[in-house]
Formats: C-alpha cells, sequence, structure tokens
C-alpha cells in the first residue's frame, strides 16, 4: 500500500482543504512539490498572499491534502496535515522546488506575479504531516 503523503507528493496537483470559521471545508487544486531539504518531508504549495486559504490557514492550520485532476477531481486518499505561512524570504528559497517540478511554467508564474503584487505579493505554505495518533 503507498503511502498517501508521498503521493501527494508526486502528484501534478493536489486538493488543498482548509476549514472556513463555521468548520466547512474549502478545497482548492495547486501545485505542490517536496521541500527537499527539510527532514520531515515538508510539501510547499505556493499562493497569493491575500487569498482565502491564506487567510483560512491562518485562522486554523489544520488541512487535508488529496492528490486530484486541474479541475479538481479528487484521484488519491486524503491526507491530514498542518499548514504554516513561511516568510518572504523562505517562500523565495521554497520556489526552486516548485521551479524544478514544474519547469517554465512556474517560473513565468511566480515572475508574473511578483512583478504584478510585489516582492511580498506571494506566500508559501508549508505543509506537513499530522500523526494520525495524535490527530
Amino acid at each position: 500500500m503507498s503511502d498517501p503523503w508521498v503521493e501527494c507528493a508526486r502528484a501534478r496537483y493536489v486538493s488543498l482543504e482548509t476549514y472556513r470559521k463555521d468548520g466547512s471545508a474549502a478545497r482548492t487544486p495547486v501545485w505542490i512539490a517536496e521541500d527537499e531539504e527539510s527532514a520531515d518531508h515538508r510539501l510547499v504549495v505556493w499562493t497569493v498572499t491575500d487569498s482565502w486559504k491564506v487567510k483560512r490557514v491562518r485562522r486554523n492550520p489544520a488541512v487535508r491534502l488529496a492528490p486530484c485532476t486541474a479541475r479538481g477531481r479528487i484521484t488519491g486518499a486524503w491526507v491530514d496535515g498542518s499548514a504554516a505561512i513561511m516568510t518572504t524570504d523562505q517562500s523565495a528559497i521554497a520556489q526552486r522546488w516548485l521551479h524544478r517540478k514544474y519547469g517554465i511554467v512556474a517560473r513565468l508564474g511566480t515572475l508574473g506575479s511578483r512583478l504584478r503584487r510585489g516582492r511580498a505579493g506571494s506566500v508559501v505554505l508549508a505543509l506537513t504531516q499530522r500523526d494520525p495518533a495524535t490527530g
């Protein structure tokens, strides 16, 4: 049986489930890459600083992930995780993993975002797997 966290790291798209104030889930398909320098198999997601998913993560760091299509159709098992918003400097470093995985498309996307929104206009969410034993 394969590890759902590893499957998420390998997937082209992952559905990132975050939680609203009322506890209901909001799912968004996102690009994801493994931070190959982290010891805890951390995954990274690049997004706009003022996106709803970032606002929800600030309020509640609990997330769920599952491999999906570009349109968000789930193609694998869900796994529980925790999200943290990286600093601007950490985000710049973490973007290289997304650039490595997605190539020129990611480079153009991050460059376009930087030109439109400035250096602080985008952030990287660092995702770590939650231990099922502790919840």
